[in-house]
C-alpha cells in the first residue's frame, strides 16, 4: 500500500514538473517567487541611478525627541513596517527602522515609482523634449499611430484614463501585470496593447500606462529612463545613495511602473521636491506649474468628472480639509507631502491594509494621523 501511494505521489510530482516547464517563463517565475517582495531587486537585472552629488540631510534639534503613541507603534508593527521617517523644515525630525533595515537599506518602491516617472515627464516638457501633455502618444511610439490608440494623449496616460485594455491583476500568475513584473520584454507588451474604451472618459488604474510614459521618455530624450533620472533628477536633489531601477532583462527596459529601489532618506527627497514646488537649492528641477497640476485633482477631457483622488501619477488624500499628494506602492510604500506642516513623511514596509476608504488604503490615514500627532 505504501509503495502504491509513493508511486502515485511520484507520478503527480512528475506531471506537475512537466506542466511547469510548459508555462510561460513569467508564470514560472511567479510560482517560484510566490509574491512580490521589497528586496526583489536581488532577483532582477538593474540599472543604476547614480548619486553623484550627495547632500546629507540636516538633523533637526528635535530629532526623535517625541515618542509615537503605542497605538501607532502597534499599527507600524502589524503592517511589517521597515522605515518611518519625517523630514520637517528640510531636516530629519523623526526616524525609526524595523525588521533589520536601517538608513542605508534600499527597498522596492513598487508603484511609488509612477510618481517619479511623472516628475521626469515634467522635466522633459520643460526641456522641450516633449511639447506638452496634450500631445498624442503616437508622436513618440510607432505602435500608437494606427487605429483607436492614435487618439490617446500623454495626459490620458498620466491620469490613468487612456482606455487601454489591461488586466491589473496582481495575484494571478497568468495576468499581464505578472508578465510585466516577471517577464523579459516590456516593449513588446506595449506594442501589443489594444483599446477597451475611449480615452479621457474614465479613471482605470493600469500599470501599463506608466510603462508607456517611460517609453515616451526614452524616445523623447534618447536616454534610458535611469540615465535621464540620474542627470535630471537624482543628482540635482542631492541623493546620498545610488538607486537601482530594475529591468526586464540585462540591458533592457526599466520596470517604470514599479521598481525604483532606494533608501527612506532618499525617497524623502522626492517628497521634498514636490513640497518645494519643484525647486531644490535655488534650482528649478521640475517646473512649478507642472508640480501644481500633477498634484491636484485631474480633470478628464472627455467628461465633466474630476478625479478628487488622483493627479498625474500622484495620489491625492483629502484629509481633514487638506489635500495631501502622495506616492503609493502596493506593499505600503508611501511618500506623503504635508504642506501645512512643511513636512514629508516616508513609510516603507512589507504590507498594507486590504480595506479602502475613498480610494485609499486605510493604513494611509493611520500613518498621516501618526505624523500629525508627532508634528504637533
Amino acid at each position: 500500500m505504501l509503495r502504491k501511494t509513493l508511486g502515485v505521489s511520484f507520478i503527480i510530482i512528475v506531471l506537475l514538473g512537466i506542466t511547469f516547464l510548459f508555462l510561460p517563463d513569467y508564470s514560472q517565475n511567479a510560482f517560484l517567487h510566490l509574491t512580490a517582495n521589497i528586496d526583489d531587486y536581488e532577483i532582477f537585472e538593474n540599472r543604476t541611478v547614480a548619486a553623484s552629488n550627495p547632500q546629507a540631510w540636516a538633523i533637526s534639534a528635535q530629532y526623535n525627541q517625541y515618542e509615537m503613541g503605542q497605538t501607532y507603534q502597534e499599527i507600524l508593527e502589524s503592517y511589517e513596517t521597515t522605515a518611518f521617517l519625517i523630514v520637517k523644515d528640510t531636516a530629519i525630525f523623526y526616524e525609526k527602522y524595523f525588521l533589520g533595515y536601517d538608513e542605508e537599506a534600499i527597498s522596492n518602491s513598487f508603484s511609488a515609482a509612477k510618481s517619479i516617472v511623472s516628475l521626469l515627464i515634467g522635466i522633459a516638457i520643460d526641456e522641450g523634449k516633449i511639447k506638452s501633455v496634450f500631445e498624442p502618444v503616437s508622436e513618440y511610439l510607432e505602435s500608437f499611430k494606427e487605429g483607436d490608440k492614435s487618439e490617446v494623449t500623454i495626459k490620458d496616460v498620466l491620469t490613468m484614463s487612456s482606455g487601454i485594455d489591461w488586466n491589473e491583476a496582481y495575484m494571478s500568475p497568468f495576468s499581464k501585470t505578472t508578465e510585466a513584473y516577471y517577464g523579459h520584454d516590456l516593449k513588446k507588451l506595449v506594442d501589443e496593447l489594444k483599446m477597451d474604451g475611449e480615452p479621457a472618459q474614465e479613471f482605470a488604474y493600469k500599470s501599463i500606462n506608466t510603462q508607456i510614459l517611460a517609453e515616451i521618455l526614452e524616445a523623447a530624450t534618447g536616454q534610458s529612463v535611469s540615465d535621464y533620472a540620474t542627470n535630471r533628477l537624482w543628482r540635482k536633489i542631492g541623493a546620498e545613495h545610488d538607486a537601482l531601477w530594475s529591468l526586464d532583462r540585462a540591458g533592457g527596459m526599466e520596470k517604470a511602473f514599479c521598481c525604483f529601489n532606494s533608501t527612506a532618506r532618499d525617497f524623502a527627497r522626492i517628497g521634498q521636491l514636490v513640497l518645494n514646488n519643484g525647486e531644490w537649492n535655488g534650482e528649478q528641477v521640475v517646473p512649478e506649474d507642472y508640480i501644481k497640476v500633477a498634484t491636484q485633482p485631474a480633470k478628464l477631457f472627455g467628461s465633466e468628472k474630476e478625479l478628487t483622488y488622483y493627479g498625474y501619477q500622484w495620489w491625492i488624500l483629502n484629509y481633514e480639509g487638506k489635500q495631501i499628494p502622495y506616492a503609493r506602492g502596493i506593499l505600503g510604500q508611501y511618500v506623503f507631502v504635508l504642506k501645512d506642516k512643511n513636512a514629508v513623511v516616508v513609510r516603507l514596509g512589507k504590507s498594507r491594509s486590504k480595506l479602502y476608504t475613498s480610494n485609499h488604503p486605510d493604513d494611509v490615514y493611520e500613518y498621516v494621523e501618526a505624523a500629525y500627532e508627532l508634528l504637533k
